[in-house]
C-alpha cells in the first residue's frame, strides 16, 4: 500500500499518496466546494506545479462548483470561438449519452471524435490561446474499460540525452484541430467545430516560471516541425511520443464517479481508453487557459 505523506505547503498541510513515482498525487481530506483563493488552493496549486496530475476522489461536483474550482487556475477557454455568449460552461464533450438516454452507434461521427482522444495529446495545443490546466470528474462510467492514461513530459524531456534537450530548445511546431481528428476519420476533419480553428504554432520547450522545469510540450495535434521538411516532421513527432509515452511511464486511472483530475497541461499527455460502447460514460470537464504568468509568453516562435 502507497505511503501517505504530508506535505507541508503555504496555507495547508494537504495529504498525498503518490499515483506515479514520476509525478501525480492523490490529495486526501479535501472537499473542492470548500477551496477558495484564500483557502486550501494556494498548496494545491504548489502541489499542480510541482506534480502536474492530481486526484481528487469521490468529490460529486456541479457544474456550478466544477467551474468555482477550475476559475481558480485561470479563465475557462471558449471552445466556441466567440460563437456563444462568452459564459463560462462545463463541456459533455467526452461522453457518448445521447439527449434522449441513448448511446452513440459505432458510425457516429461524435464517437469517433471520442476516439480520436485515444490518441496521446495535450489540450487546446489547436487554440490561439493554450490550455495551462483541465479539471475532469467522471458522472458516469462503464463497467468495465474507458480508463484515461496519463505521461509526464517533464519527465520525459529529462531523460532525453542533452543533445536531443538542446535541439529541442531550439524547436517549434505546427497543431491542427483537424490533423489530429482526421487520424480517425477524414470527414472528422470537415466539422465545423474543428476545422474551424487555424493552424498554431508553439515552440517544442514549455518552460515552468515557478520551479524552472522544462518539459516536451507536444500532441496527436502536432503535424510539423518548422523549417523541417512535413513528412521528416511528422515522424520525428511521433518518435518523440513514443519515447515519453513507454508502458513504464504511464499512470492509467481507472474512473469512479465522482472523481475529479487535474493536469498540468504544459507537462503531461493523457488518452483515453476503449470502453463497451454499449454501455455510457460521460466525463464533464472545463480547460483553463494559460497566460504570461504561466509561461505563455515565451512559448510565442
Amino acid at each position: 500500500m502507497a505511503q501517505v505523506v504530508s506535505t507541508p505547503l503555504d496555507t495547508a498541510d494537504l495529504k498525498t499518496t503518490a499515483l506515479h513515482p514520476a509525478f501525480g498525487v492523490e490529495v486526501h481530506d479535501v472537499d473542492l466546494r470548500e477551496v477558495t483563493a484564500e483557502r486550501l488552493y494556494p498548496a494545491i496549486r504548489a502541489l499542480f506545479e510541482r506534480h502536474s496530475l492530481l486526484l481528487f476522489a469521490a468529490q460529486h461536483l456541479d457544474d456550478a462548483a466544477h467551474l468555482a474550482f477550475g476559475q481558480l487556475f485561470g479563465p475557462i477557454e471558449d471552445r466556441s470561438n466567440a460563437r456563444m455568449d462568452g459564459k463560462p460552461r462545463i463541456s459533455y464533450g467526452v461522453s457518448n449519452e445521447t439527449e434522449d438516454g441513448g448511446v452513440y452507434g459505432e458510425d457516429d461521427l461524435r464517437l469517433l471524435d471520442l476516439k480520436a482522444n485515444m490518441l496521446w495529446h495535450t489540450d487546446s495545443t489547436f487554440l490561439p490561446v493554450p490550455a495551462l490546466a483541465n479539471v475532469l470528474q467522471a458522472r458516469v462510467v462503464p463497467s468495465e474499460g474507458g480508463a484515461t492514461e496519463f505521461v509526464s513530459t517533464r519527465a520525459g524531456f529529462r531523460s532525453f540525452e542533452p543533445d536531443l534537450q538542446a535541439r529541442l530548445r531550439g524547436m517549434s511546431f505546427h497543431h491542427s484541430y483537424a490533423q489530429s481528428r482526421r487520424r480517425i476519420a477524414p470527414e472528422l476533419a470537415t466539422i465545423e467545430k474543428i476545422a474551424m480553428w487555424p493552424d498554431t504554432e508553439w515552440k517544442a520547450v514549455w518552460r515552468n516560471p515557478v520551479i524552472g522545469d522544462e518539459s516536451l510540450y507536444i500532441a496527436s495535434h502536432a503535424f510539423a516541425v518548422s523549417g523541417m521538411d512535413e513528412a521528416e516532421g511528422a515522424l520525428f513527432i511521433d518518435g518523440l511520443i513514443e519515447r515519453v509515452t513507454r508502458p513504464e511511464q504511464v499512470y492509467a486511472h481507472d474512473w469512479r464517479p465522482g472523481d475529479v483530475l487535474v493536469w498540468d497541461e504544459r507537462a503531461m499527455l493523457h488518452r483515453g481508453r476503449p470502453w463497451p460502447y454499449e454501455q455510457a460514460r460521460t466525463l464533464v470537464s472545463c480547460c483553463v487557459s494559460a497566460g504570461d504568468a504561466d509561461g505563455l509568453s515565451a512559448m510565442r516562435p
